[in-house]
């Protein structure tokens, strides 16, 4: 990733976007960023604070046909924070999901929009959730539907943690 020197030292997780159509085209799904820095017409980074979630879709294809399809879902971790490193997320993060394959990425897709469907911005989900996600399709089964009483009870337990 190609940052510029006030990165370093800063509290953000940085994410590289790279559109070049119908070779590479990573996006974020959701999340809403701190900052943004247009690096050139086809790469920008978008730069979150520590605890903020979003979802980084990965494609690329060569002249043979898809090679890369994948999301991620990231927690953007504070300074000290213990993370897992990730390409074009710089320093990482912590992941709650992790898929491949066009399929699968379908899949949740589908999720975050029937989550957006409950008026419930996909940010503001429990990472649980994510995790449940991430593990159903890991195991080839469906994941269970995100509701709004979950959703309640998610964030009454993260008040009372306060």
């Amino acid at each position: 990733m190609i940052a510029a020197p006030h990165h370093a030292r800063d509290e953000l997780v940085h994410v590289e976007l790279t559109w070049v159509e119908k070779k590479i085209e990573n996006w974020i799904r959701f999340g809403t960023h701190a900052q943004e820095q247009i690096v050139d017409r086809r790469r920008r980074i978008l730069s979150y604070r520590p605890g903020a979630a979003f979802a980084f879709v990965r494609w690329a294809a060569n002249d043979f046909g898809t090679i890369i399809s994948r999301i991620d879902i990231v927690r953007a971790v504070a300074r000290g924070e213990a993370y897992q490193t990730l390409p074009f997320v710089r320093p990482g993060g912590d992941i709650l999901l992790k898929v491949e394959s066009w399929p699968k990425v379908e899949r949740v897709l589908q999720a975050i929009d029937d989550i957006q469907r409950l008026d419930i911005e996909p940010e503001l989900v429990s990472p649980d959730h994510w995790r449940h996600i991430h593990n159903r399709i890991t195991a080839g089964h469906a994941p269970r539907s995100y509701t709004l009483d979950q959703h309640r009870a998610f964030l009454l337990r993260k008040r009372t943690e306060r």
